[in-house]
């Protein structure tokens, strides 16, 4: 039996009870959790935004040691520490092998509509997003870890599998920051402090932290912003006023609102970009005009898992680790238990930055 925190329906409350985690089969590893970040798309399985199969065990950003194999694994060994990889590339789908963009993959979250371990009196439980990493332990499939690269402490390594992919994929890749170029960063909590080391990585320029909560400033200072400002109806035009009436060359959102995104959008300058990470409801509409379209010739993108491939990424994030470049501690704003993971939804929900991390 295995320690774990389960969601019994959409809005229910999370159960921490000891769930029946088989060993694992053919192409499976079982992996002992070291740590596991408490991710806002978490809230969003937790009430319904993004769909899942229930009753599920929530969880996706983590780190830990292979306890055991199954057959025809070849890529790691009990007792090797890895990283959860929640979008794993089939590597043949069409996103895949003709586009290139492992990030679309369409079999990415494939075994978490499988049910995958039973809860003590026997039904059935399915992994959040294919891992389930608030759990002691999970079995996923052998493309569903990574190894992890010397020099990264392993707790801290769970950041790697969502927050800092993500922020540092929407600004390398997506936004392509160049040196000296402007970024305004809109939604700081994890992926968003994230995207603001990534920034600094890059050699922005002027970066312009936003958020609704003022206390969140220093950590935003400190993770590479050189202004911040509390959001409000006026953000977009304060953030023109800080770049000489143009605003920003890039917009990076973090948060998921119609309200932020849209001015995440009118914070850029003619031909700006603005990329979007954060994770919003079908029923959050957001509205332009043609003309506007037509005249500011900005763009607005969604970006997916910061259109990363992790085979590739995780190997280069270890390398700025251990040059001091990036530092995963300080996205964590608190080490919890499993039983405190309610709280920390609960924070979530009251818009604190920074990541819970639940310590095993």
């Amino acid at each position: 039996m295995v320690r774990a925190a389960f969601l019994p329906a959409v809005g229910a409350p999370l159960e921490i009870a000891d769930i029946d985690l088989p060993e694992p089969g053919p192409g499976q590893v079982r992996v002992r959790l070291a740590a596991a970040g408490v991710c806002h798309s978490d809230l969003s399985l937790s009430n319904g935004t993004l769909r899942q199969p229930f009753p599920v065990v929530l969880g996706h950003e983590g780190a830990g040691t292979v306890v055991s194999t199954g057959e025809q694994v070849t890529s790691v060994a009990p007792g090797d520490a890895v990283i959860l990889n929640w979008a794993p590339s089939c590597g043949e789908c069409h996103y895949c092998a003709r586009l290139r963009e492992p990030w679309l993959c369409e079999h990415a979250n494939a075994a978490s509509a499988v049910p995958y371990a039973r809860t003590g009196d026997g039904q059935e439980l399915y992994a959040g997003l294919g891992t389930a990493a608030f759990a002691a332990e999970t079995v996923v499939p052998e493309r569903a870890v990574l190894s992890l690269p010397d020099g990264v402490p392993l707790t801290d390594a769970a950041l790697l599998g969502c927050a800092v992919l993500t922020g540092y994929g929407a600004v390398h890749h997506h936004a392509r920051v160049r040196p000296g170029e402007s970024v305004a960063v809109f939604g700081i909590g994890g992926v968003g402090l994230a995207v603001l080391q990534a920034a600094r990585i890059a050699g922005a320029g002027q970066v312009v932290a936003v958020d609704i909560a003022p206390g969140k400033e220093e950590l935003a200072r400190a993770a590479g912003a050189t202004d911040f400002l509390t959001a409000s109806e006026t953000t977009a035009k304060d953030i023109r006023k800080l770049t000489g009436g143009y605003g920003t060359d890039v917009a990076v959102e973090c948060a998921g609102r119609a309200d932020s995104i849209r001015a995440a959008w009118s914070s850029t300058r003619r031909g700006g970009r603005t990329t979007v990470v954060g994770i919003g409801g079908k029923d959050q509409q957001v509205t332009f005009s043609a003309l506007e379209i037509f005249h500011f010739a900005r763009t607005l993108s969604g970006c997916v898992f910061g259109n990363s491939d992790p085979a590739a990424d995780v190997p280069v994030l270890a390398e700025h680790v251990r040059e001091g470049r990036l530092d995963l501690g300080m996205l964590v704003t608190e080490r919890i238990g499993l039983d405190d993971i309610p709280e920390a939804f609960d924070a979530m929900r009251g818009g604190r930055g920074g990541r819970a991390l639940v310590v095993f």
